[in-house]
């Protein structure tokens, strides 16, 4: 499962990026070359997310396509499938490009890990 590997590099970004504070959600883009499963995904976040800023947050994957430029009928489409095909004439003859990013967009605050504290403005 590729996945937890992905999760793991992700947690140490986030905790860096939380500085004490708690996360409550996760908004990730991750390009369709990955080929990650959704629920697999959820899981090895969960796992990796145990005990640390993250812990219990609700992950938002954003899956984005890759660009298929048919080399047969010369037609380019987007595709989410990691073993793309043309969707015209169905040839494997295809150059894929893009669909390989990993990107942490976004990550939603909530209260620190005892409540009220680290939150700026708000005496400990």
């Amino acid at each position: 499962m590729h996945e937890i590997g992905m999760c793991d590099g992700l947690r140490d970004l986030i905790d860096q990026k939380a500085a004490g504070r708690r996360i409550t959600s996760v908004r990730l883009r991750v390009g369709a070359r990955h080929a990650v499963v959704n629920e697999g995904f959820d899981q090895a976040f969960a796992l990796v997310a145990d005990g640390t800023a993250a812990q219990g947050a609700v992950l938002d994957l954003v899956v984005t396509p890759a660009t298929v430029a048919c080399h047969v009928c010369g037609r380019k489409s987007e595709s989410t499938d990691a073993l793309a095909v043309c969707p015209r004439c169905h040839a494997a003859d295809v150059e894929v490009t893009g669909g390989d990013e990993l990107v942490l967009e976004s990550l939603r605050f909530g209260l620190s890990w005892e409540e009220g504290t680290g939150v700026p403005g708000r005496p400990r």
